[in-house]
């Protein structure tokens, strides 16, 4: 990587790993505020979900503001939003204002992945690379966020917490202030980047172009992916608990410890190998056509799952091995997608286009959760991984469908954005 691309990646890793820090550490405070407001599970949940809601809403508006201020602009602010949300959920002295300061911060991360992959994407030259920095800083954030927080509860006050988690933000924001970088270095277009307006005409103009070309296919994709993604990373800790090869494990002390169970342990490893993954994932893009790296990590994730149920059987030791297999292609195949996106969309409206695929991601992708509580409620453990290799089949197919279109979805054949 060049000085351009490395300040980039500094830029966005940063971002990435704060989302999610903070992210991740909501659910740690839902405990602590039962107690400090003698509020019920249902209400508590309710507040949290209003936080999660814009997150993922957000997405589309974000990708529009990156389109027109420029990634950076809307990056600086998602810092300070994320931050301040956290100062004023410090200062919550009742759950209305808890839930005031959660979507304040729903909104301002919502804005993140769009702006941060769109700046990765007309910005630098060796994107896959920069892909998988950013993808592993994100995932060290989802691990990072509740250890830290629920281990800083265990000595202090939950407003005294809050504050302590926002500090990150605050340091980034500064650091981030002061970097300097081009954020069209990879692209010819000169009006990538910021500019493109930001009117509601202009947005449906734009919007119609891109899905009537190759991008359409990456949206549906994407969506799938997404299903996919939002089931595993729900349920697994459940079921991981519920299984014969855990129960019997005689983990010591750390069965002991209030809270905490084996099965936890075995999802936190899942998602350290993940960082792994998105490293690994990255860097392939830059060496493998992305539609075929698709189409394979797409077919091994159906393999997985429909293994899951009878390789649990077995044991611990080839669970854990399955686990990790897991871990390291779900979080594999996002720059492949990540990617698709930049190679199926014109520059200008690169921020539309990741606000479009984020909507994708965390909002259909959201409803799997849904599906997947009525499949475990009603049905058996194969048949939930069954539909979730459903998801991965028809995610695969349409990576088919990009590597089969051949010149009549080449980026060159991509229409222009509207002015």
């Amino acid at each position: 990587m060049d000085g351009n691309d490395r300040s980039i990646a500094a830029f966005t890793m940063l971002g990435h790993g704060l989302v999610h820090w903070f992210e991740m550490s909501i659910p740690i405070f839902l405990v602590a505020w039962g107690s400090a407001f003698d509020a019920s599970l249902v209400l508590r949940g309710l507040v949290v979900a209003l936080g999660y809601a814009p997150f993922g809403l957000g997405a589309l508006p974000g990708g529009m503001l990156a389109d027109r201020y420029g990634p950076r602009r809307v990056v600086l602010a998602c810092f300070a939003g994320m931050a301040g949300s956290f100062l004023l959920l410090a200062t919550a002295n009742s759950m209305p204002t808890i839930a005031a300061a959660l979507l304040l911060w729903g909104a301002a991360a919502s804005v993140y992945h769009p702006a941060g992959n769109s700046l990765i994407s007309t910005g630098a030259n060796n994107r896959g690379t920069v892909f998988a920095y950013h993808g592993m800083a994100g995932n060290i954030g989802l691990a990072l966020g509740p250890f830290t927080t629920a281990t800083l509860l265990i000595f202090l006050d939950w407003s005294v917490v809050a504050v302590l988690v926002a500090l990150p933000g605050l340091v980034a924001l500064a650091y981030a202030w002061r970097v300097e970088f081009d954020p069209t270095a990879a692209t010819d277009d000169a009006e990538a980047g910021a500019g493109t307006p930001l009117s509601v005409p202009t947005m449906l103009t734009n919007s119609r172009q891109l899905f009537a070309s190759a991008f359409v296919v990456v949206f549906a994709l994407v969506a799938f992916e997404g299903l996919f993604y939002r089931g595993v990373l729900t349920y697994l800790p459940e079921i991981l608990q519920d299984l014969d090869a855990i129960e019997t494990v005689t983990a010591g002390g750390l069965a002991g410890i209030e809270g905490i169970e084996p099965g936890d342990y075995v999802f936190v490893g899942l998602l350290v190998v993940g960082i792994v993954g998105q490293y690994v994932g990255g860097r392939l893009t830059e060496r493998v056509a992305v539609e075929r790296g698709l189409l394979v990590i797409f077919g091994l994730l159906a393999v997985l799952v429909v293994a899951f149920v009878p390789v649990a059987a077995l044991g611990l030791a080839p669970l854990l091995v399955l686990c990790g297999l897991l871990g390291f292609f779900l979080f594999a195949i996002q720059p492949f997608y990540q990617v698709a996106v930049a190679l199926y969309t014109p520059a200008d409206t690169r921020g539309l286009s990741y606000g479009y695929t984020f909507l994708a991601e965390f909002g259909i992708g959201a409803t799997s959760v849904a599906v997947g509580g009525f499949v475990l409620g009603g049905y058996t453990l194969a048949a939930f991984f069954l539909v979730l290799a459903g998801f991965a089949v028809v995610a695969g197919l349409l990576a088919l469908l990009l590597l089969a279109g051949g010149d009549r979805f080449a980026p060159e054949n991509q229409p222009e954005a509207a002015d």
